[in-house]
């Protein structure tokens, strides 16, 4: 199979404490887990993965950055930062690449304060509610936007 690039998969604050945090909204898995499938679906796709996890804001920044000349897609779960940072936003508001903005739960049918989504402005499209599948519809959904 011929490689295509990178699918980077960013991920944000308290994302490392999946499978013990909430089950009941984020579900059992783990990010370990969430990483396997996520590898899983890119190779069916043909690209390689880059996943990443972060609790701070200048890294994920950082590493959005970075990505302006690593990936060929980024899907991105940016946690509690898809509500509160103009920076992120900014930051991918620089790439030329599709992106995804994912989470595992509905964002839209949770708390008011999370109905807000920063990324999503930026994005060229959202996956969310549906558990740990959110992040392999993701990593189709840019395969299929880049034609592959």
């Amino acid at each position: 199979m011929t490689e295509h690039g990178s699918i980077w998969v960013l991920n944000g604050p308290n994302l490392n404490l999946l499978g013990e945090r909430e089950p009941g909204i984020y579900g059992g898995d783990s990010l370990a887990d969430i990483e396997a499938l996520c590898a899983d679906a890119a190779k069916v796709a043909g690209f390689t993965l880059d996943f990443r996890q972060t609790n701070h804001e200048g890294e994920l920044v950082a590493w959005v950055q970075e990505a302006r000349t690593g990936a060929a897609g980024l899907a991105i779960n940016a946690g509690a930062y898809t509500h509160t940072s103009v920076a992120v936003h900014d930051a991918l508001r620089l790439l030329d690449i599709p992106i995804v903005e994912v989470h595992l739960s509905n964002i839209f049918a949770r708390e008011e304060f999370r109905h807000k989504s920063y990324i999503s402005a930026a994005a060229t499209g959202v996956v969310c509610g549906f558990g740990s599948h959110s992040y392999v519809l993701a990593i189709s959904a840019l395969a299929a936007r880049m034609d592959l």
